[in-house]
């Protein structure tokens, strides 16, 4: 299957170049936009809560704090919800290509990955950026963010994939995942810092995948020390089970798929 993928690598990324640029064309600002657009973002969580508001972490007596812990969870909440949400469709959307060429349909949820990351890669270099610029870098350990998005990015790609193929024979699928997208987003420690929750509801963060991941983010670019990888790993365990899941369904449904579209 991933040989097929490196044969048709051309594919791949030809696919990533047109979509990338097929979003700004007929743009005044072109590709300035994927600039613009998590600049005001960040200038925005900045401003209004750290300046305006004068929202404020426990513990952390840093001036942009809230702001850095803020853009920290949604900056990565959204690669999550971007690769989950568009994979979900991925089959359907490609219903067209999928039935006139022939080529390795697991190029689809990899092309899926790989432009959610380069608009990631823009958003969060600009939000690095901002860090050095405000002096609030955490330095060497800033490496650490990279296990932390392998571990985000497999685990988004898993879950989007046993979407992606359910979605195609059950389309509630995605109906239901969409409203679900949004009570995750406000169960993970994202807007509000952890210990603003009672305990009780505290406790049941532990059934929320997404919720260790982001607080170690926020561990790494807040407090400036390593995450919990002990509290990554049911998370680990859980990618591992949705990669398999999602290539076993996707192997023995692909046949099927083609028809069902």
């Amino acid at each position: 299957m991933f040989r097929g993928v490196w044969r048709y690598r051309g594919f791949v990324l030809g696919s990533v170049k047109r979509e990338f640029q097929s979003k700004y064309r007929n743009s005044l600002f072109g590709a300035l936009w994927t600039v613009l657009n998590p600049l005001a973002m960040i200038t925005v969580y900045t401003v209004i809560f750290s300046e305006v508001m004068g929202s404020r972490l426990q513990g952390v007596d840093k001036a942009f704090a809230y702001s850095i812990y803020l853009c920290a969870g949604a900056l990565t909440w959204g690669l999550f919800a971007e690769i989950t949400t568009r994979a979900q469709t991925v089959f359907i959307e490609n219903a067209n290509l999928i039935k006139k060429l022939q080529f390795p349909r697991i190029c689809l949820p990899i092309i899926v990955v790989l432009n959610a990351c380069v608009n990631f890669a823009i958003i969060f270099g600009l939000f690095t950026l901002f860090l050095v610029w405000s002096g609030t870098f955490p330095g060497a350990v800033y490496l650490l963010l990279f296990p932390v998005l392998a571990l985000q990015i497999l685990f988004s790609i898993g879950l989007g994939m046993v979407l992606g193929v359910l979605n195609v024979f059950f389309r509630d699928v995605g109906q239901f995942f969409s409203i679900l997208l949004q009570f995750w987003f406000w169960f993970t420690p994202i807007v509000y810092p952890v210990t603003a929750l009672p305990k009780p509801i505290r406790e049941l963060l532990v059934f929320n995948p997404m919720a260790a991941v982001i607080g170690a983010y926020q561990t790494i670019l807040v407090h400036g020390r390593a995450p919990d990888w002990a509290g990554l790993l049911p998370i680990a365990i859980l990618t591992v089970l949705c990669c398999m899941m999602g290539l076993l369904l996707f192997r023995k449904r692909s046949g099927e798929m083609v028809d069902e579209l």
